[in-house]
């Protein structure tokens, strides 16, 4: 058994909980809004939640960061780092940038640091079929081994401290232009007057076929958009692609039409409901 304390308790961090505890970890749940990670640790097997994030990590054999940028990582687990003697997970999505400001902050604390973001949202931690894009020392990924493995399995990209979140800012533009262009080609269909189960049959007969657009050209037909990547995240993160390089006329684009869907009030819904603002 390992103890972890996992900082965030948003959609990716409380399934990653949850997974972490079912396997029998002691899994230590911390969460600005104190009443989130309760919420989630009341019924989870493992899961305590904890209002002080320094109680938290004291004594925790790794530290698994689940949250929304840099900054909010930064502001969070400084004041912490001296606390921490376990192997640091940084899993938030912070761009290759905010993972070097951040693996600076654990080298000059001495503590073993991972750029670990994911491949995959929440059903996937929860049956743990995450894949983590990992940067750093061999040693700090064999600490983290247990955490890692009750979640999912590893891409190594490197021994420094950016390699696995240039990799996810990559990951996720496909799947952000992937979800746009699905919602693109259900539009040309209504007017060429094809059934979209046909289409879908047609791609997955042949070399076409593609499950993330069989998944999401359902949910767009079905109307459900329960968040798995949210079009804000998925917003930010061409942000951060932004930042690193200067975007494409089709990914200048996309971040349109997701700005678009943000306005419209459906930032927290999943990407997918880039088809209600077509």
């Amino acid at each position: 058994m390992t103890t972890v304390a996992v900082l965030g308790a948003g959609g990716l961090g409380a399934a990653m909980a949850r997974r972490l505890g079912a396997e029998g970890h002691d899994v230590r749940l911390w969460n600005r809004s104190a009443d989130k990670a309760r919420a989630v640790a009341d019924g989870a097997d493992g899961v305590t939640a904890y209002d002080e994030a320094t109680e938290a990590v004291r004594g925790a054999d790794a530290l698994l960061t689940v949250l929304r940028d840099a900054d909010v990582v930064a502001e969070v687990v400084s004041p912490l780092l001296g606390d921490v003697s376990g192997v640091w997970v940084q899993a938030s999505t912070v761009g290759p940038a905010g993972a070097e400001r951040l693996g600076s902050l654990a080298a000059e604390a001495g503590v073993d640091y991972l750029d670990a973001p994911v491949s995959g949202s929440t059903q996937p931690a929860e049956q743990g079929k995450l894949l983590w894009l990992v940067a750093g020392q061999d040693s700090a990924v064999e600490r983290a081994r247990p955490v890692l493995d009750a979640l999912g399995s590893v891409q190594q990209v490197g021994t420094g401290t950016s390699g696995g979140s240039a990799l996810k800012l990559a990951v996720n533009a496909w799947l952000t232009i992937a979800t746009v262009g699905i919602s693109d080609v259900l539009d040309l269909a209504d007017g060429l007057g094809v059934d979209h189960d046909d289409l879908r049959s047609a791609l997955e007969a042949g070399p076409l076929s593609m499950p993330y657009a069989q998944m999401k050209s359902n949910l767009m037909d079905a109307g459900s958009y329960e968040p798995g990547f949210a079009v804000a995240n998925a917003l930010k993160d061409l942000h951060l692609a932004a930042d690193s390089h200067a975007p494409s006329p089709l990914l200048a684009e996309v971040a349109a039409r997701l700005a678009r869907t943000v306005e419209d009030g459906h930032g927290e819904a999943d990407v997918a409901a880039v088809h209600r603002t077509r």
